[in-house]
């Protein structure tokens, strides 16, 4: 097994702080951000920041459809880590100062592959999709910290 990465990053015109809190506001801003390939959300533990637990459903492709249970941290005043407790899916995002009242936002997903024919098309096509959707995510986020 190979770990695959998918990295999708933005610019906002937008203080870090504001960019970071919104994204740490997963009970009323996340749900907001979210494209149609996420369903079933619901905020089960805390709702802001470390200490969150969230679960949604994410349909990655036509066929495969992930059932995800998060729990997030903040290790540090920069980054949420959200882990999930039924694969081992992990989705880093990092918040940083881009100039002078701008930010830059990645968000990185990390996991361990399939081995074999099965694993190179993963590798291959899986972090292509995930960026699609991390896009969309990013973008809607635009619309909130403006």
């Amino acid at each position: 097994m190979g770990q695959v990465q998918a990295t999708t990053e933005r610019v906002y015109d937008a203080a870090p702080e504001r960019v970071y809190e919104a994204l740490a506001d997963y009970q009323v801003i996340r749900p907001k951000l979210l494209p149609a390939q996420y369903s079933e959300y619901e905020v089960r533990v805390g709702g802001t920041g470390a200490g969150t637990q969230v679960h949604w459903k994410l349909q990655a492709t036509e066929k495969r459809i992930r059932d995800c249970l998060l729990t997030v941290s903040a290790p540090r005043p920069d980054q949420l880590v959200e882990k999930d407790a039924n694969s081992s899916m992990v989705v880093t995002w990092t918040v940083a100062a881009a100039g002078e009242g701008r930010t830059r936002v990645t968000v990185t997903a990390t996991w361990q592959g399939a081995t074999g024919i099965g694993g190179f098309f993963e590798r291959t096509f899986a972090p292509k999709g995930l960026n699609r959707i991390h896009d969309e995510v990013l973008a809607n986020l635009a619309a909130e910290v403006r």
